[in-house]
């Protein structure tokens, strides 16, 4: 059994690789190359899945909630990815790598008894980003 919950949160960045020149990041990268940065409202899903326990749950909704929002949105929400993130400093901060950040926090704390399976970021009414979680990568 699968069980997505949904998550808001706002946060801004700006789309840059150092390694480019100004030029060559602003064509890359287009408006979101913006020196003062931009910002998302972003709605994140967050599915887990296993066996249905006695009380007919995949997994306690107040744990899985409290897990994210101690582990990920007071991480993410109002902050500039680029400045506040330590994992923004060594990658882009696209939408695709802040799913693997997300990945990575929740991992850290999970002791839920279903598996995490995928997060999925929409960043935009048209971008929206699944990363599937794999064996050995929770």
């Amino acid at each position: 059994m699968r069980l997505t919950r949904r998550y808001r949160f706002a946060a801004s960045h700006r789309l840059h690789t150092p390694a480019l020149s100004e030029e060559e990041n602003r064509k890359l990268y287009g408006k979101c190359n913006n020196p003062y940065g931009h910002g998302h409202d972003y709605v994140m899903d967050v599915t887990v899945e296993g066996p249905v326990d006695g009380a007919g749950h995949v997994v306690d909704r107040d744990a899985f909630d409290n897990l994210v929002r101690e582990r990920v949105l007071k991480e993410l929400d109002h902050k500039n990815l680029n400045e506040d993130r330590p994992e923004f400093q060594a990658r882009v901060a696209t939408t695709e790598n802040l799913a693997h950040v997300v990945r990575g926090l929740l991992a850290k704390e999970w002791k839920l008894g279903a598996k995490l399976k995928t997060i999925r970021i929409s960043e935009t009414d048209r971008n929206t980003f699944t990363l599937q979680v794999g064996e050995g990568q929770e």
